[in-house]
């Protein structure tokens, strides 16, 4: 294996290019598993300037958490222009999608999350709070009451279900990808304006 020859970067540059590497690990390894000194050698160097640059590996592993959950709500965001019935199709599909191709980097956020890492709970919390205002913003047009107060607990509760239900869902098995969003689809609205 060849090493990567030393590149000079601006700080914010070399910053986005580790946590890049960071989230890739995570296709690999669980965001406690990832090896430092690995990521630091793709990047051309050394451990010590990758700790400059964060202070500590909590402090990385926040940041590539952080990365994984902006690329998950990036991924994941319909089209503004269709109807909301479509937006949440579109978000399902894009949902099954992401998850199961980056499979790793999803868990990573979730097991973060119930790791009782303040930190984390709160990237998840505030991605999770995201996704909730992305369908509330719609409701009225699904058929909702935008001021029922029960309404955004039964969307976080349904985005809860749909994510157990995603993670457990195995590609190429026998339930197929259109069944599982038609499925997931449906029990949004049985759930949630039921």
């Amino acid at each position: 294996m060849s090493v990567p020859r030393r590149t000079r970067l601006d700080p914010d540059a070399r910053r986005a290019q580790l946590v890049e590497l960071g989230v890739q690990a995570l296709s690999k390894a669980s965001l406690y598993d990832i090896n430092l000194d690995e990521i630091a050698a793709a990047a051309g160097i050394s451990r010590s300037l990758l700790f400059h640059y964060f202070g500590s590996k909590r402090r990385f592993q926040l940041a590539v958490v952080q990365a994984a959950a902006a690329g998950l709500l990036q991924g994941t965001d319909p089209d503004p222009a269709l109807p909301s019935a479509r937006q949440l199709r579109a978000s399902i599909e894009d949902s099954v999608d992401y998850v199961s191709s980056r499979r790793e980097v999803y868990l990573s956020l979730v097991r973060g999350a119930a790791s009782g890492d303040a930190a984390m709970q709160e990237i998840f919390d505030r991605t999770r709070g995201a996704l909730v205002d992305r369908i509330m913003a719609g409701i009225a047009e699904l058929g909702g009451d935008p001021d029922d107060a029960l309404l955004p607990i039964a969307v976080r509760s349904w985005l809860a279900f749909t994510e157990e239900a995603i993670i457990s869902w195995i590609p190429g098995g026998p339930v197929s990808r259109e069944r599982l969003t038609a499925f997931l689809e449906s029990s949004f609205y049985r759930a949630v304006l039921g």
